[in-house]
C-alpha cells in the first residue's frame, strides 16, 4: 500500500462527515486522457470496485486513492517526422523553416501522433489519519507530492491546511551522530545501505550498499564536512525503510514477522481490504511517531528551523575518506 511516504501536518480542518468528503471527491472522479490529452487524474475506488466509495474509513483512518494518466510521444519519433516535414517544405520553397514555424509544426506532429500514444497510469494511496492530524502520501517527490496537496486543499473543504513535516532535529544532523557514534535511538537500528554528500557546488558523494556501516572511515566522511542524505533503517525488527534528509520515507517493507501474523490473521478471518488497511496504518502509525521522537519531536509554527550539523574538523593527520561503493538503489 506505501513503498514511498511523504508526511504531512494537517494545520487546519474542521473535518466534513464521510458523506461530504465523498460528495467533493465525487466532481474530480478520474477520467482517462482524451484522444488529444497528454495527461489526466483524478480520484478511483481504493478498494478497487467500480462504483465503490471513493473515500474508505477504516478504524478512524481515510484512505484516498489519486490515478494520473499520460500519454506521451516517443522524441525520436516526432523528430523524424519534423525533419521529413521541413525537408518537404524546403524542397517545394527553397527555404527551410526555423524558429516559431518550425516549433509549431513539432507541436501540430505531436497532436496528431498523440492519440496513437499508448497511455502509462500510476496511483498513488493517500492516508489521511485525523486524530493524529497527519497526511501520509505514497510519493517522495516534491513536484508530485505538491500537486496532490494542492487538490487536496481544493477538495477536502472545511479550511483544510496542510504543512510538510518537520521536526526539531534535522533529519540529516541525527544520521550525521548516529553514524559516528554507531549507535541507532531506541528502537531503530541501522541497515548497511546509505549516501553522504558534501554539502557544495560539487555536492561529492559516497554511497555504501550492502555493506556495514560500523566503519571508523564514515566518521572520518562526516568529520570532513559530508552529510547523510540517505540512511537504511529497521523500526522493532518489524518495518524496515531508508530515511532521506527530506524526512521522506523511502522503500518501505513489512518484515517476516509482521506478514506472517497478517497472515495467520487471514487465515483464520480472510484477507480483505479493511484488515490491509488496519495492518500497514497501525504499523506506519507507530513508526511515524517513534521517529519523529527520536528526532526531537514535532516542529511546531513559529519555532525556529531545525539547526544544520556544524562541520566539524579535520583533526591533524587524519587520513584520506575512502570511496565505497556507488551501487545503491535509491529510488
Amino acid at each position: 500500500m506505501f513503498k514511498n511516504a511523504l508526511v504531512y501536518r494537517i494545520e487546519h480542518w474542521d473535518a466534513p462527515d464521510l458523506a461530504e468528503i465523498e460528495d467533493r471527491l465525487a466532481g474530480a472522479r478520474f477520467l482517462p486522457c482524451g484522444a488529444t490529452d497528454p495527461e489526466s487524474s483524478g480520484f478511483v475506488e481504493p478498494r478497487g470496485e467500480n462504483h465503490g466509495a471513493l473515500a474508505e474509513s477504516v478504524g478512524g483512518q481515510i484512505i484516498l486513492k489519486l490515478r494520473a494518466e499520460t500519454k506521451a510521444v516517443p522524441g525520436g519519433v516526432v523528430k523524424d517526422e519534423l525533419e521529413r516535414r521541413l525537408d518537404a517544405i524546403e524542397q517545394e520553397t527553397g527555404r527551410r523553416p526555423k524558429g516559431k514555424r518550425a516549433k509549431e509544426l513539432k507541436e501540430e506532429i505531436v497532436r496528431e501522433l498523440l492519440p496513437r500514444a499508448f497511455p502509462k497510469r500510476s496511483a498513488t494511496m493517500v492516508w489521511i489519519a485525523p486524530k493524529a492530524g497527519l497526511v501520509v502520501l505514497g510519493v517522495t517527490g516534491a513536484k508530485k507530492a505538491d500537486a496532490i496537496v494542492t487538490r487536496l486543499v481544493e477538495l477536502m473543504g472545511g479550511g483544510f491546511r496542510l504543512g510538510l513535516a518537520q521536526t526539531q532535529l534535522a533529519p540529516a544532523t541525527a544520521m550525521a551522530a548516529w553514524l559516528a557514534d554507531k549507535e541507532a535511538p531506541a528502537g531503530f537500528t541501522i541497515d548497511r545501505d546509505c549516501e553522504l554528500k558534501q554539502p557544495d557546488s560539487e555536492k561529492a558523494a559516497v554511497r555504501y550498499a550492502r555493506h556495514t556501516l560500523e566503519l571508523d572511515e564514515i566518521g572520518e566522511h562526516i568529520r570532513a564536512g559530508k552529510l547523510p542524505t540517505q540512511l537504511a533503517l529497521t523500526w522493532q525488527g518489524r518495518v524496515s525503510f531508508v530515511l532521506a534528509e527530506s524526512m521522506a520515507i523511502k522503500r518501505i517493507k513489512l518484515l517476516d514477522g509482521v506478514l506472517e501474523q497478517a497472515e495467520a490473521q487471514a487465515q483464520r478471518e480472510g484477507r480483505d481490504f479493511d484488515g490491509d488497511v488496519a495492518l500497514v496504518t497501525g504499523e506506519l502509525s507507530q513508526l511515524i511517531a517513534d521517529l519523529a521522537e527520536a528526532l526531537g519531536g514535532w516542529q511546531e509554527r513559529g519555532d525556529a528551523a531545525p539547526a544544520p550539523l556544524p562541520v566539524p574538523a579535520v583533526a591533524p593527520g587524519a587520513p584520506a575518506a575512502a570511496t565505497a561503493s556507488t551501487d545503491a538503489p535509491w529510488d
